[in-house]
């Protein structure tokens, strides 16, 4: 809703989660009204995590960590691919007051000796794949004190290493709950949020300092444009490291209580629409490209006359696009036969891909052919 002053519509002021100040505020807010709902998952609800659960977790985890002696103002590393804990630990940082930034999979021990040191981390969490890596940079990382493995295997963390498990357990005492949340009370709007480390033009990269005013600003302008019904679902598949991840996928479901579902594997992200059937769903470029050209090869192994008449309505469609995007008005013919087509081929092709719930699809960080964004609206699926 808008108020209306001078003739000119007005945001009206955002209400719940979205008015916090800063996101442990948003969380606080979500998390106490959604109690029971699955706030994080994974394929085939193999894993869990609902508001409560998600809250009760980050907070001993948030015990922990200042038992280690995290702070209000201290970062702390993160080097996870998308998983259900990864929410966990950001938010127990988040509640001390501390400063959470990823690690991308890829870096080496150099690179990541750079980015902590320049944080100046005094802990990190690591899962199995990356540990020897890590711990490789931990070698020229003299500042980092604690290294806490997310899924130690039946043996144990390896020396010098904590497990998950045990800082979570550590953080339940009294007096620690109570510390955690006399810092949560004390997270103020201009507190940083996280570091981005980003390439930039020139040198190493650069730590770009979020502050939650930033962040809690951002979401409630995706939330005007997207306008996502209650109970929406994302997937969380790009890297944490990267700001459309944690901004989608981790901020935006905070504050207006998105089901999130972890996808580990980039690659796989494709399969996990069908049953994920999100409402808001955005990738690079050439993740839209290679859709399009398997879609053409599924197009192009039909029957004669099915492949024809699929075809020929794409060519319709595309037609109506191209009219629409230059302000011209449709025929009223061209529009009966795309209306036609996207009941009998297009809705099909939609619920096939799983993005027959979607409010909104988005591609960006590259320019995207025009065919490909053609097509795409072509079929009902108004990528932008």
């Amino acid at each position: 809703m808008s108020e209306v002053t001078a003739g000119v519509a007005l945001p009206a002021e955002p209400t719940g989660a979205a008015g916090a100040a800063t996101m442990v505020e948003a969380f606080e807010l979500t998390s106490t009204a959604l109690t029971d709902r699955v706030a994080i998952r994974t394929r085939g609800d193999a894993e869990t995590l609902t508001w409560t659960e998600w809250r009760e977790r980050a907070r001993d985890v948030a015990g922990g960590l200042h038992r280690l002696g995290v702070r209000r103002g201290g970062t702390v590393a993160i080097m996870l691919s998308n998983r259900p804990e990864f929410h966990v630990v950001d938010m127990a940082a988040v509640m001390l007051g501390a400063a959470p930034f990823s690690i991308y999979q890829t870096f080496t021990p150099e690179q990541i000796q750079f980015v902590v040191a320049d944080a100046g981390a005094r802990v990190a969490f690591v899962e199995r794949e990356y540990l020897d890596v890590l711990l490789e940079a931990r070698r020229g990382l003299p500042d980092l004190e604690c290294v806490i493995l997310i899924d130690p295997s039946e043996a144990g963390p390896p020396d010098g290493v904590l497990g998950l498990a045990e800082v979570e357990s550590s953080g339940r005492e009294e007096d620690l709950r109570a510390a955690v949340a006399e810092a949560s009370a004390a997270v103020g709007p201009e507190d940083v949020l996280t570091l981005i480390y980003t390439s930039g033009t020139t040198g190493p990269p650069k730590g770009v300092q979020l502050c939650h005013r930033n962040l809690m600003a951002a979401v409630r302008g995706i939330e005007r444009m997207v306008e996502l019904p209650e109970e929406s679902r994302v997937i969380s598949w790009l890297p944490a490291a990267h700001i459309a991840e944690r901004g989608a996928h981790h901020y935006l479901p905070i504050v207006y209580g998105l089901q999130v579902t972890s996808c580990p594997n980039p690659r796989e992200v494709m399969s996990y629409l069908p049953e994920v059937r999100p409402q808001w769903f955005f990738a690079v470029p050439r993740i839209w490209e290679k859709l399009k050209a398997g879609l053409e090869t599924m197009t192009a192994g039909l029957p004669e006359e099915q492949r024809k008449k699929t075809g020929e309505a794409l060519a319709a469609a595309v037609e109506k696009v191209r009219l629409e995007q230059r302000g011209e008005p449709v025929p009223v013919e061209l529009a009966a036969e795309v209306a036609r087509a996207d009941e009998e081929i297009f809705a099909g092709l939609r619920t096939m891909l799983g993005f027959d719930q979607i409010e909104a699809v988005n591609v960006g960080a590259a320019p995207t052919p025009i065919e490909v964004l053609e097509f795409f609206h072509a079929i009902g699926i108004p990528v932008s």
